[in-house]
């Protein structure tokens, strides 16, 4: 799964908590992690928002597309069970399966 290379400034802002409240679940949250539930159904889409560095963990398989901030698009797909590493970016995602996916997001502070 191909990832941003850099943290995007203004993440805090567009937080996916925040903005998309009906996928985006925190579970746990200190001042080292936030660890989100992540939950979309079968051709949902979620609207743009920005994640720090994490670790992606895929509780389900999945196909997306994840639209950037210039425009350019990027489809990912992951099997359940995998854990990725993903670089903080701002995207707005899209799951292009016809099933529900749900991942766990650990996500880094600081």
């Amino acid at each position: 799964m191909a990832t941003q290379s850099a943290a995007q400034p203004g993440a805090a802002r567009t937080d996916p908590v925040r903005v998309d409240p009906k996928h985006y679940k925190v579970e746990f949250e200190n001042e080292k992690v936030r660890v989100l539930r992540i939950r979309y159904g079968s051709h949902e889409k979620s609207v743009m928002h920005g994640h720090p560095d994490g670790v992606m963990v895929c509780l389900t398989g999945f196909r997306g597309k994840f639209t950037y901030l210039d425009g350019r698009t990027e489809e990912r797909s992951a099997k359940a069970g995998e854990t990725l590493f993903m670089a903080g970016e701002q995207h707005l995602p899209e799951n292009l399966g016809d099933t529900p996916l749900e991942i766990i997001l650990v996500e880094m502070k600081g």
